[in-house]
């Protein structure tokens, strides 16, 4: 069924994006500007047509494009970036692909996008998943589909986004014109890899258009009480909550990315989703942006991220082997992503964006930077299903017949590691404990955690079974973590929290405090 002209006029949702999306919307429908049209079936005919074969000549085929859509000329350091990569970093045999059948397949993948758009506000009949720019604290979900998402990630690719207004929303550059300018001058090969997972994508999904969909979803703890569901806890909240903790299990080896177990994989996310995906940044968020390139998408959507907000995102497909960190950051190869489909035809893949404070310094040790830490990751953590009970675990602290059960189609742990303990500074051991705290008390049946072999994090499975041994409750731990914390600032204790607990494999006041 076509959408109707006045349908899609009278869309809320597709007004607010329409301003930073490349095409228009005129007499009821989408279509490319006629000589942004032209443009791209000229590049749809192959580089006999277009005489595009080489990345210089592409780089001055993306600036005439975006010359006609009113946009200015791409910079010449990401015109050389263009002309770097794929004339001299490319092999010969893999560029003439590029050009001869990929460039020419994204450029039909382009043509389609108008008719892609207008299938997907036809199919979001409610508005509640549409395409839309999902400001801070505007609570919601964004559902699409896998094509629709390569044919947005290909108007990133050729540089075709508007870029007005997008500061002053609040949302992160979304082009890869930065990511092809950092390409010159750079000594360190990781950019190189970079682009390498992000070609190899557009060569998966032009030679096998993808079927599933994927959504993005805006995760709001609210500061003040509303209709139904919990608001901002405080610290006193956490202090008196009885719920259990839950089952936590440590890996010194092993990545996030490779968890088995059904759960949420953490994202040590930038306020700005993605983070430098599409810059210089080669870390932990950076990297899973790479090999999962679906995930850029929510970077044209997603505002930045407030104290009391996450992001979720399930379905993004990978694609990518890698191997190395930062500097040491490789493209490995292909990878055939083997995870189930849920019933919406998304990949069981969860993906939670939380970002951490900033090189806390002191704010490790205050309870203002626990209370945003533990409130940011119980805002990433909790089932949205499950709100109201939330509000009766906090509240009703001292009532035993609250008793959480969670079906099987909600056993769905957290994966994690040192959330916020790299370029942020964080404390490592405080922050395992609040990511506890915050699963445990969004009734997560597990934690698995992946220390990366940090040594600070050397006891962490002994500490973690006596306190699992001793049946602690989620307000009993954070009542010892505001209590270090304290000691912390004071000065009267400089050990990590791990041997202040346990010192010589012995529990801190056990006594004292287990009386208490």
């Amino acid at each position: 069924m076509e959408p109707s002209a006045s349908g899609l006029a009278a869309r809320g949702d597709l007004r607010s994006v329409l301003p930073f999306l490349p095409v228009v919307l005129h007499g009821g429908a989408l279509f490319w500007p006629p000589a942004a049209q032209e443009s791209l079936r000229a590049l749809a005919l192959g580089p006999d047509v277009s005489r595009v074969a080489t990345g210089d000549v592409l780089a001055d085929a993306l600036t005439d494009l975006r010359l006609v859509l009113a946009l200015p000329a791409l910079s010449p350091r990401a015109a050389d970036g263009l002309a770097l990569f794929f004339d001299d970093l490319l092999s010969r045999v893999q560029a003439r692909g590029w050009f001869a059948e990929v460039v020419p397949n994204l450029a039909r993948l382009l043509l389609r996008l108008p008719a892609l758009l207008e299938d997907h506000y036809d199919k979001a009949t409610d508005a509640a998943s549409g395409l839309r720019i999902l400001a801070s604290q505007d609570a919601g979900i964004v559902h699409l589909s896998q094509e629709l998402v390569a044919a947005l990630l290909t108007c990133a690719l050729f540089c075709l986004f508007p870029t007005d207004g997008r500061a002053e929303a609040s949302l992160p550059n979304i082009n890869f014109d930065c990511l092809f300018a950092a390409l010159v001058h750079n000594a360190r090969q990781s950019q190189e890899q970079k682009v390498r997972c992000l070609v190899h994508y557009f060569e998966r999904v032009t030679d096998s258009t993808p079927t599933g969909f994927v959504s993005f979803e805006r995760k709001v703890l609210p500061r003040r009480a509303g209709l139904g569901g919990v608001t901002y806890p405080d610290v006193d909240a956490w202090m008196k909550s009885s719920s259990p903790l839950c089952q936590f299990r440590v890996f010194s080896s092993g990545f996030i990315e490779d968890e088995e177990q059904e759960a949420l994989e953490v994202d040590f996310a930038n306020r700005y989703l993605g983070g430098g995906a599409l810059s210089r940044g080669c870390v932990q968020e950076e990297i899973r942006f790479m090999i999962n390139p679906e995930l850029i998408v929510g970077m044209l959507f997603m505002a930045s991220m407030d104290d009391n907000e996450a992001i979720e995102i399930v379905g993004a497909e990978r694609f990518s082997q890698y191997m190395g960190y930062g500097s040491s950051f490789r493209f490995v190869g292909d990878y055939i992503d083997s995870k189930p489909i849920d019933s919406m035809g998304r990949r069981r893949t969860r993906i939670v964006a939380i970002d951490a404070l900033d090189c806390p310094t002191r704010l490790h040790y205050e309870s203002s930077g626990l209370l945003r830490e533990v409130n940011k990751a119980f805002c990433g953590f909790s089932y949205q299903s499950k709100l109201q009970l939330y509000t009766k675990l906090f509240e009703d602290y001292n009532n035993k017949d609250i008793s959480p059960r969670i079906s099987s189609d909600e056993y769905i742990g957290v994966s994690t590691g040192n959330w916020g303990c790299g370029a942020f500074g964080g404390n490592p051991e405080i922050k395992s404990m609040i990511q506890w705290i915050a699963a445990s008390q969004a009734l997560r049946p597990f934690v698995n955690y992946y220390t990366f072999e940090d040594a600070s994090l050397e006891r962490l499975g002994e500490v973690i079974q006596w306190i699992l041994h001793h049946g602690w409750t989620v307000g009993e731990l954070w009542h010892m973590l505001i209590e270090y914390s304290s000691q912390r600032s004071r000065g009267e204790t400089f050990k990590g929290f791990l041997a202040w607990l346990l010192p010589n494999g012995s529990p801190k006041n056990e006594v004292d405090y287990m009386s208490e």
